[in-house]
């Protein structure tokens, strides 16, 4: 079972992307911010990281710099899901290493088949 740890400073948006995932059949952890994230991520590796990008303490392009600047997350599938849609924060994205950008409001069948498909 593949595990995933989504990230995000809403309960909210946090709760319908792990019920979304885990309705999917993958292992779901919960982050409350890009600091939470990467504490959680040095001490396990996770298959794939769904980051928001606005939080506190930590942004997702900052995470997922620091992620990158890891070995175990040099291959490893990072999504942003925001609601952020600008072509410059994507290419800030990018540039980051961000494998995907996924903008909210999210439909979960497209998000689970997203995750399917970066995920192999």
């Amino acid at each position: 079972m593949h595990s995933i740890l989504a990230v995000d400073d809403s309960a909210s948006i946090r709760q319908m992307v792990a019920f979304t995932l885990k309705s999917a059949g993958y292992q779901v952890t919960e982050a409350v911010d890009g600091q939470d994230a990467l504490e959680k991520a040095q001490t396990k590796t996770f298959d794939l990281v769904l980051t928001d990008q606005n939080m506190p303490k930590m942004d997702g392009i900052t995470l997922v710099k620091n992620l990158r600047a890891s070995s175990q997350y040099q291959g490893k599938p990072i999504l942003i899901l925001t609601t952020e849609s600008s072509d410059a924060m994507k290419s800030a994205g990018k540039a980051a290493g961000a494998t995907g950008w996924l903008v909210k409001p999210f439909d979960p069948m497209r998000l689970a088949e997203v995750v399917k498909r970066v995920l192999g």
